[in-house]
């Protein structure tokens, strides 16, 4: 296989290393089955770095009473963890890897020093961003459009839950039709909820194409670095 992309920033859901358990991190059968795929990537040429959620430990504030600035912070201390599992995983599988975090906390990981990111994607180490951007009210995929701006990744592959965007929920509604390309003005315009308005700003304004694909069959990730055609592909006209 030869890849299309020699950049990547790949965009994992927390609850994608949940497996079927839906809580917490499933290391075995899932985070280890990914993390294959990475490999994969990486034995490729392909320079990888990723942003992960952390909606299988703790997806915001549970009713209003919270503050949410508080709870924002609960939720990247979220994304450490998971971080921290993937980083291990690949490890275990012979790759070099850093993870830099948006907040300080240099006992567990590396603080979040662009430069230094972007020489470690060089080496071919592996880099995982974890905290988010480092301040609450802010996505994961505002994240993941922001780092990917920061390090000059070719693309941002957003791995889901479905296998694309479609023009209204698969799950409820049979008739449903999946998207093959699409513009961010036409993602906007149509509300399909891929990404918040401003992570989907960031990479229409940076021209970073987005491919949302499935992870039930994590290969995918390797599909999509190599270009076919396993999703949807955003990207600005």
């Amino acid at each position: 296989m030869e890849p299309k992309y020699k950049r990547v920033l790949l965009k994992l859901s927390g609850e994608a290393l949940a497996g079927d358990g839906r809580f917490g991190i499933d290391y075995d059968d899932t985070v280890l089955t990914i993390c294959r795929s990475i490999k994969e990537c990486v034995d490729l040429g392909v320079e990888v770095a990723i942003v992960v959620g952390g909606g299988n430990i703790w997806r915001g504030r549970s009713s209003g009473k919270m503050d949410r600035t508080r709870a924002d912070y609960m939720g990247m201390l979220a994304t450490v963890i998971n971080a921290l599992a993937i980083g291990d995983a690949l490890e275990s599988l012979g790759l070099d890897v850093r993870v830099q975090t948006a907040i300080s906390m240099t006992a567990i990981a590396e603080p979040y020093i662009r430069n230094r990111a972007v020489r470690h994607l060089e080496k071919g180490r592996v880099v995982i961003f974890g905290c988010g951007v480092g301040s609450p009210f802010f996505s994961t995929d505002t994240a993941s459009s922001l780092r990917a701006a920061e390090i000059g990744a070719d693309i941002i592959l957003k791995a889901t839950l479905v296998d694309g965007v479609y023009d209204k929920d698969p799950h409820k509604f049979p008739d449903a039709v999946r998207y093959k390309e699409l513009s961010f003005t036409e993602m906007l315009e149509k509300d399909l909820g891929v990404m918040d308005l401003t992570a989907a700003t960031m990479c229409k304004d940076n021209h970073i194409p987005v491919m949302v694909f499935s992870l039930e069959d994590p290969a995918n990730i390797v599909r999509a670095v190599c270009g076919e055609d396993v999703g949807t592909i955003v990207k600005e006209a």
